[in-house]
C-alpha cells in the first residue's frame, strides 16, 4: 500500500512539474528575441523559402541566395546558423512574434501594407519587379489566352501563392483598371511549383517576382514573362519590430557587404538574368 501511494505521489508530481515546466518554457519563448537573446544562446534562427532564392538542398550540402546571405551575416557575428523552411508568410510572421525566428530572409517586398506590419524592415538587398507568367504565344490563339497589355487582364483569373504580398499589387491593378481581376490562392505551393503549372497547362496565369520567374523560365520551356506587373520594388529583409538593435547589426553588415565582391558573385549566381 505505501509503494502504491508513493507511486501515485509521484506521478502527481511528475504531471505537475511537466505543466509547470511547459507553462513557463513557453512563456519565455513566445516573444521575439532580443539581440542580447541571440548572442548569449549563440544561434541565429533564420526562416525563408524552400526554392532557389531562399534555400535548398544540393546533394549533400545547404545552397541558396538567401541561405549563404544568412551565413555569412552570421559568421561575421560568431553566430551558428539554423535556417527553417516555410512557404507562408502567415506562418512566418507567426512564427517572428513568438521568438522561434529571428529573421524573415526573404527578399520581403516593402511595400506601405507590409511598413503597417509588426515588420521593420533592412535596407535594400536587391531591386526586382512582379510579372505576368503565361505560356508563350501560340501561333494560333484563337481562345484569346495570351495576354499582350496588363490591361487585358479583366475578367481573367491569376494565381498567386497563399499569403503572397503581390495580392495587393493586382488589387491595385484592378482598381486602376477599373474591371475585375480575379485573384487565386493556392495552398501548399510556392512561386516555382506554380509556375510548372503554367507550363503544363494546369493554370493560365501566374505571378510572381521576375528573378525567380526568369530562372524557371530558362528550366521550362514555354514560358513567357514579357509582361511586368509593377516597377522595380525594393526587397528586404524585416525583423519584429521590437528589435531594432539586431536591425542595427542587420543594417551595418549589408552597408559592407552588399558593396563587396563577394556579394555580387552571389547575385550573379542566383539572379542575375
Amino acid at each position: 500500500m505505501i509503494k502504491r501511494w508513493i507511486l501515485i505521489f509521484a506521478l502527481i508530481c511528475a504531471v505537475v512539474l511537466g505543466l509547470y515546466w511547459l507553462f513557463f518554457h513557453k512563456k519565455t519563448i513566445e516573444k521575439p528575441r532580443t539581440w542580447d537573446d541571440i548572442t548569449k544562446d549563440g544561434t541565429l534562427h533564420i526562416v525563408t523559402e524552400y526554392n532557389a532564392t531562399g534555400f535548398y538542398v544540393e546533394g549533400d550540402s545547404l545552397a541558396g541566395f538567401q541561405y549563404e546571405m544568412a551565413k555569412a551575416f552570421a559568421q561575421q557575428h560568431n553566430l551558428k546558423l539554423e535556417i527553417t523552411p516555410e512557404m507562408l508568410l502567415s506562418k512566418q510572421m507567426e512564427g517572428l512574434c513568438s521568438g522561434k525566428y529571428d529573421i524573415l530572409a526573404n527578399n520581403l517586398l516593402v511595400t506601405s501594407e507590409n511598413k503597417d506590419s509588426i515588420l521593420l524592415f533592412s535596407n535594400p538587398i536587391v531591386v526586382n519587379k512582379q510579372v505576368l507568367v503565361q505560356r508563350t504565344k501560340p501561333e494560333n490563339d484563337s481562345l484569346g489566352l495570351y495576354i499582350s497589355s496588363p490591361l487585358q487582364l479583366g475578367g481573367k483569373t491569376i494565381c498567386v501563392t497563399e499569403d503572397s504580398p503581390v495580392i495587393y499589387r493586382i488589387q491595385n491593378l484592378s482598381e486602376e483598371m477599373g474591371d475585375t481581376i480575379h485573384i487565386r490562392e493556392i495552398k501548399k505551393y510556392g512561386a516555382e511549383q506554380l509556375l510548372a503549372m503554367v507550363a503544363h497547362g494546369d493554370i493560365d496565369y501566374a505571378v510572381c517576382d521576375k528573378q525567380t520567374a526568369q530562372q524557371m523560365k530558362n528550366e521550362i520551356e514555354g514560358l513567357d514573362i514579357s509582361q511586368d506587373i509593377s516597377f522595380n520594388q525594393f526587397y528586404s529583409w524585416g525583423v519584429h519590430r521590437s528589435n531594432k538593435k539586431l536591425l542595427q547589426h542587420i543594417n551595418e553588415w549589408l552597408e559592407q557587404y552588399i558593396a563587396s565582391e563577394e556579394f555580387a558573385i552571389l547575385q550573379k549566381k542566383y539572379l542575375l538574368d
